[in-house]
């Protein structure tokens, strides 16, 4: 995650294990409601990054009105800019005294929703760097969890702080921590991806957390800004993980797929890659079928079409940079959790019933189309949104297909 969020974005002493549990018996009384709210470990796995105070961010609870989604990634923890082990959002805004990152999570959980927390991302100092050692770490970190009742963290862990070792160390230190003193904390990793996988410092980084003898509930790889073009080449880097967690752990190839996450970047990447609906249907697929863990994606905020639509080949924040409806993105992580995105009712409309035009060339399902491309199928015709193979013009709202009328 290069991508924007480099620009785009003293706990108390932990001497024992114990310490931090009794931080998490002691939680306060919103945080001992929210322990009612958990969600199944699928919907923590299929959760998309949000943040939820910078990027103009959109509002959750449309977002979960609009597509079924229940689980939010909110993005990212780090030290003080000042400098300090303790908890803030973005470098900025203390854990301790916040109450705008909470108001969004106390409307999350009003819709029968949930949170977990990410932290570290690309830009920023992140505790590992800024706490001594592990257990200072994990304290930091248990103030978070405290404070807003989490049942799932992620440990985003990339440049420049996983070419620092020591701070590496602090961070699969606190995540094992963490987890142990948090019974059923779902916690995830979040590493670069590369064609082969992962780079050296991704693989540095397991091979550190197999010393401590720490198994998070995934190992996920972020596969763009590294010259990826496409599904094609995403499902290939996941593959070429899967073989690496498994020389790794010493896992069978079933056993590394249920500890293998995939991060995707919805749109543009910072470096000029685009990632279609289609890619993303492409990597779910595979995801599924290998009982992989994990399915999300950078960001939310970027889950809508530029206004005007960008033809300019930039990449934006706040929005996709490729043509699309508000949240279509959302919908695959829906799936990945087990649900079917709710559609909408379109308005009736009083206009009357406009006079068919001539059909263009029958809909194949084995012929490919790409955006602007026009099919006749159902006594309509139909124009291509984006790519798209084998997904027949109006089976759904959300899908490939504009309808053009009939014919």
């Amino acid at each position: 995650m290069t991508r924007l969020r480099a620009c785009l974005v003293a706990a108390a002493a932990v001497t024992t294990a114990a310490a931090g549990t009794t931080a998490l018996v002691a939680t306060n009384a919103q945080g001992a409601t929210n322990a009612a709210t958990a969600l199944s470990n699928r919907w923590y796995a299929a959760a998309p990054y949000l943040m939820p105070t910078d990027n103009n961010p959109p509002d959750a609870g449309a977002i979960m009105d609009a597509t079924g989604l229940k689980a939010f990634q909110l993005a990212f923890v780090l030290a003080p800019n000042g400098g300090g082990c303790s908890p803030t959002w973005g470098g900025t805004s203390p854990v301790s005294s916040d109450t705008a990152v909470q108001s969004v999570i106390n409307t999350i959980r009003a819709k029968g929703g949930d949170v977990s927390v990410s932290i570290g991302g690309y830009g920023g100092t992140k505790l590992g760097q800024a706490c001594s050692d592990p257990a200072s770490t994990a304290a930091a970190y248990q103030q978070v969890i405290t404070k807003y009742g989490l049942h799932a963290i992620d440990f985003d862990l990339e440049e420049p702080e996983y070419e620092n070792t020591a701070a590496i160390h602090n961070e699969i230190g606190a995540a094992k921590i963490l987890q142990q003193n948090n019974a059923g904390l779902y916690v995830s990793v979040t590493t670069a991806g590369t064609a082969d996988g992962t780079g050296w410092f991704g693989k540095q980084m397991l091979l550190e957390a197999k010393s401590q003898g720490f198994t998070p509930n995934n190992f996920s790889i972020m596969p763009f800004d590294g010259g990826f073009s496409g599904a094609a080449s995403q499902t290939s880097a996941l593959t070429n993980f899967n073989s690496i967690l498994q020389s790794t752990f010493g896992w069978d190839q079933a056993t590394a797929y249920a500890h293998e996450g995939f991060s995707g970047m919805n749109g543009r990447s910072d470096t000029g890659e685009y990632f279609t609906q289609a890619d993303f249907q492409t990597v779910l697929n595979y995801a599924t079928s290998h009982n992989m863990d994990r399915f999300t994606f950078w960001s939310l905020n970027r889950d809508r079409q530029c206004s005007p639509v960008d033809n300019g080949g930039t990449t934006s924040g706040t929005c996709s940079s490729v043509a699309q409806n508000a949240w279509d993105f959302a919908k695959y992580s829906v799936q990945f959790a087990g649900v079917t995105p709710p559609t909408s009712t379109p308005t009736p409309t009083p206009t009357p019933t406009p006079t068919p035009g001539t059909c263009k060339t029958a809909w194949s399902s084995t012929a490919v189309y790409t955006q602007g491309n026009e099919v006749s199928y159902g006594n309509h015709n139909w124009v291509a949104k984006w790519w798209t193979q084998n997904e027949v013009p109006g089976a759904s709202q959300w899908g490939p297909w504009q309808d053009e009328g009939s014919c």
